[in-house]
């Protein structure tokens, strides 16, 4: 099935594809995504979010990148997984008190989209309206705290990419000339002989060529188009890398780019002639040629930050957020981003992004999720099954980082129950039990000089899970980071089941005890619900409500065994009145 072809059967119906004949187009009609379900999951507002540096802030922000999302499909759940990873990260740098800019966005020119608008009997620029609204209501949905939400079809972004084009043409870094190679027209890329390979069709005999990488039909093609000197670039991008050891996580795909690297890069294509393709920005004194789309849509990590920053003071140049702290991205758009994106800031004299976080992805059933197949993950759909925050919650724990993760409903369901509600709420609700806490108070912590026995395993995970956690998620490693959290509430869990308090309450002798347990088992759910601000920005600060945890006590700094509960009586106070992960009705 084409991407065009696919696009039809997809897209959701907005105020433009509302209009179209449902007999023209009766896939379109059979896939009318439900208003109400989309209202029902927003935030309130999907307003912009605008980022702006007060006049007290001199640090340079910490800024991330999801990638910048193609409209030719509408979005599934590797598309959420990119940006509550993204998300996530922008959420860790706040917890620990440093401002930050999350930056997402669409891109919206190229081949497929002007396909796929003549297939449609649509307007290009109407068609990326409702695909690009159908990912800003999916962020809104997945409650991701995105800074600005930017479109590759609005002028500033323009703007942003002549200034790079004149740029590079300045220092002669592009030139015209006779471009032939092997070309995608799904990955709108032209590709080496070396990664291109001859396939078979066993039912006609035919042979076919196809990306490597990619997996899609790549065609030889010859044509006059504008040119980047890649090629000068080959050392200086090694030198990066060997430099940078860290710049590409996880290692396998840092190593995979040098390997890339082992042959002389060729120089790249950037500009397509108008004859063949028309929705694009135009070259810069040459409208017979329209801009790669690849060239065109990296550019959106510099746009969002105010570029060509002609207009900026040095103060406001030195918070705009360039150079990237991280820039996260796909595994199947590592090409573009760590060699291409590189080569065109070294190009431009400008700095390189300090980290890119190439993901895995996800697949369903063992098999890779595929259009044609149908086992795509449609994630609104996911979020309204489970919820926000446990969808967020099992990408970040058991989405792959270096190695593809196997998606399951089943799996959501059993991590629901077992982690979030067998372990996290669970605990929360046997230690504010009116049963063995009647006064509904948070026991003063036990004294410090000798560690009872039975909490002494428990008392060193609290006191290593800070640090634990923090090198996980400086890393970019949420499971490791979920992975410590559960692995102490379950060491809470078993404690709590090892002392009976049940037994103890009966006990007035055994008050310090029963008084020990309540403490260790709250002060752990506190810890785990402070730590998983980032990953469940809704249920974790309702935990810390119900623990009665100040605002301001909810910090990087408080994240330490012990710093609870310092303030005054009344905020020791444990007001928990349902349970905070309710068990789900099975489906018959």
């Amino acid at each position: 099935m084409s991407s065009s072809a696919f696009l039809l059967r997809r897209l959701p119906r907005y105020s433009h594809t509302a209009a179209l004949s449902s007999q023209r187009h009766p896939l379109l009609a059979s896939v009318r995504v439900s208003q109400a379900r989309t209202r029902a999951l927003i935030r309130p507002s999907s307003a912009l979010y605008m980022y702006s540096t007060g006049a007290d802030q001199t640090e340079k922000p910490y800024y991330i990148t999801t990638p910048i999302f193609y409209v030719n499909a509408v979005p599934h759940i590797g598309h959420l997984h990119s940006a509550v990873l993204s998300d996530t990260f922008k959420r860790f740098q706040e917890l620990k008190g440093r401002k930050a800019i999350l930056s997402t966005g669409t891109d919206e020119h190229g081949l497929k989209i002007q396909q796929a608008a003549e297939l449609l009997g649509m307007k290009e620029i109407d068609l990326c309206n409702d695909v690009s609204q159908r990912f800003r209501d999916l962020f809104d949905a997945a409650n991701i705290s995105y800074t600005t939400f930017i479109r590759t079809t609005e002028p500033r972004h323009a703007e942003a990419v002549k200034e790079i084009w004149d740029q590079l043409w300045a220092r002669g870094y592009i030139y015209k000339g006779k471009h032939e190679g092997w070309y995608s027209v799904s990955d709108e890329a032209f590709y080496p002989s070396t990664h291109v390979q001859e396939k078979l069709n066993e039912k006609t005999g035919e042979k076919y060529h196809i990306a490597v990488e990619t997996g899609k039909m790549v065609e030889w093609t010859t044509e006059e188009n504008y040119k980047f000197k890649l090629s000068a670039f080959t050392d200086k991008l090694n030198e990066w890398l060997e430099q940078n050891p860290n710049a590409i996580l996880p290692l396998s795909r840092h190593q995979e780019v040098q390997s890339w690297l082992k042959t002389p890069l060729a120089d790249l294509s950037i500009s397509r002639p108008r004859s063949r393709l028309t929705w694009g920005i135009p070259i810069p004194g040459d409208d017979s040629h329209v801009m790669y789309v690849w060239m065109d849509a990296l550019t959106n990590y510099l746009t969002v930050t105010g570029y060509p920053w002609k207009n900026m003071s040095e103060a406001q140049r030195a918070v705009c957020g360039w150079p990237a702290d991280a820039q996260v991205v796909g595994k199947d758009i590592l090409r573009f981003h760590a060699v291409y994106w590189p080569a065109f800031l070294m190009a431009a004299e400008l700095d390189v992004p300090k980290r890119i976080v190439a993901h895995a992805h996800w697949t369903q059933s063992k098999m890779k999720m595929s259009k044609s197949v149908g086992n795509v993950v449609d994630p609104f759909t996911a979020m309204q099954e489970f919820g926000t925050d446990t969808i967020r919650f099992y990408l970040m724990n058991d989405g792959g980082l270096a190695d593809d993760a196997d998606y399951s409903s089943a799996l959501v369901a059993e991590r629901y129950r077992k982690l979030l509600g067998g372990q996290l709420g669970n605990l929360l609700s046997r230690s504010a039990s009116a049963a063995l806490n009647p006064s509904s108070m948070v026991p003063t912590q036990p004294s410090q000089d000798t560690i009872d026995p039975n909490f002494q395993a428990l008392h060193s995970k609290l006191e290593q899970l800070p640090a634990i956690y923090d090198e996980a998620m400086s890393n970019y490693a949420t499971t490791q980071a979920t992975h410590a959290i559960f692995d102490m509430l379950a060491e809470a869990n078993a404690v709590f089941s090892r002392v009976e308090p049940w037994n103890l309450v009966k006990d007035p002798a055994s008050k310090d005890r029963l008084d020990a347990v309540l403490w260790y088992s709250l002060e752990s759910v506190r810890m785990a619900a402070l730590l998983l601000q980032p990953i469940m920005p809704t249920k974790a600060p309702a935990i810390l409500d119900e623990l009665s945890i100040r605002k301001d006590e909810r910090s990087w700094e408080y994240a330490h065994l012990g710093r609870g509960w310092k303030t005054d009586t009344e905020s020791r106070r444990v007001v928990v009145s349902a349970p905070m992960f309710p068990a789900r009705k099975t489906k018959k």
